[in-house]
């Protein structure tokens, strides 16, 4: 289109590379807010040490809903078929992910609202099962982009879904799930390990160091199940980067290993699993006493390599149809318009760094570790 400085293929690689940075954003930031409620009942034995482990994320974590607000944003406004497929398609896993997520806030204004042990007890575990269901689900969800999703489209694009919440839980989709599950609680561990001090900042780093350990090993297996087991899909023929979205104008195949074409193709891309590998087995190499920035650090790649390496695989695809390959949603045919993504990326560039600035702030002023005495000296929130 005219007017617009930016041609749009260019634009949907753009906003393709910004869904991606808000994922790992979200995951980044609020996956360290889950990781830590995973491990609350583990981390700490006394009630002391469960506020302490409490009060290490409860200054950020709101803060850290933005990205994820963020990401279902720019879904709606820049892949509005995306956003209609996925949230049509994954309608019963998104509730239980708000379910999981509404249980964080309850917990931390009505847990010490009373001294009784089993009134804590109770908070305690549902703030656990709260991290647990979200990462689990959000694993679950990642693992099925990669093994197709049944959906389709008449040809006035009206969608139509012949899947099930129960189909989503698939061998696969549930080796995800776990993948998700234990990078998230190696992320809360390393961030444990930085913002505690005593006991539980020690066990924090040691389940930090098995739990990367285990997602190292269980990111391997996935790869290999990828590369050897499941069909990848790719598109046949040519396909118009420019021409309005339509994702019913297209051929696609399905074959085995093509999920690895885009590393076979452009090696250099490999470092993205590499960096998830290597900063895994970082952190787990690290000893104890040294699980702080460096492998906070490690385990912060160590979650952007994981993802980075599920949307190159992907790519050009954003949702694959398991059930008509062809009307697979990509990043060439299911955007907005080419104005729209304009418009849209003047106003991330203004708002996204005011963003980045104020966590950035935000994780200054609250810099300082969260220690045992300090929090045993009262009784309540910080």
């Amino acid at each position: 289109m005219s007017g617009v400085p930016i041609p749009y293929d260019v634009l949907r690689l753009i906003w393709w590379a910004l869904l991606g940075m808000l994922l790992i954003g979200f995951a980044v930031l609020d996956g360290y807010d889950l990781g830590t409620a995973m491990l609350l009942p583990f981390v700490g034995h006394s009630d002391a040490e469960r506020r302490q482990t409490r009060e290490t994320v409860e200054p950020n974590w709101e803060g850290h809903q933005v990205w994820f607000i963020l990401g279902g944003g720019a879904s709606f406004a820049a892949w509005p078929l995306l956003y209609a497929a996925s949230f049509s398609g994954f309608y019963i896993a998104m509730f239980l992910v708000l379910l999981a997520l509404i249980i964080r806030p309850v917990a931390f204004q009505f847990r010490d609202k009373l001294p009784g042990y089993r009134w804590r007890e109770f908070w305690d575990w549902g703030l656990a099962a709260g991290g647990f269901v979200a990462s689990l689900v959000f694993g679950v969800a990642f693992g099925n982009l990669l093994l197709g999703v049944p959906f389709g489209f008449d040809s006035e694009l009206r969608l139509s879904y012949a899947g099930n919440f129960f189909g989503l839980l698939n061998p696969f989709g549930l080796v995800a799930g776990i993948l998700s599950v234990l990078m998230l609680a190696m992320h809360g561990g390393t961030w444990l390990a930085l913002k505690a001090d005593g006991a539980v900042a020690r066990r924090a780093g040691h389940a930090a160091r098995l739990l990367a350990l285990c997602a190292a090993i269980v990111f391997a297996l996935a790869g290999w199940w990828i590369a050897t087991g499941i069909d990848g899909y790719a598109i046949s023929g040519t396909v118009s980067h420019v021409a309005p979205s339509n994702p019913l104008a297209k051929a696609v195949t399905r074959a085995p290993g093509a999920w690895m074409a885009n590393f076979e193709t452009y090696r250099a891309l490999i470092a993205a699993p590499a960096i998830g590998i290597a900063g895994a087995f970082l952190v787990a190499l690290l000893p104890a006493s040294r699980l702080r920035k460096l492998a906070f650090l490690s385990s912060t790649l160590a979650v952007a390599g994981i993802i980075a390496t599920a949307g190159i695989a992907l790519f050009p695809f954003l949702l694959p149809s398991s059930t008509h390959p062809e009307m697979s949603l990509t990043v060439w045919d299911s955007s907005s318009s080419q104005t729209t993504l304009f418009i849209m990326l003047v106003a991330t560039a203004i708002f996204l760094p005011i963003i980045l600035a104020y966590t950035a702030y935000v994780l200054r002023v609250m810099r300082g570790r969260v220690r045992l005495a300090d929090v045993a000296q009262r009784d309540g929130h910080y």
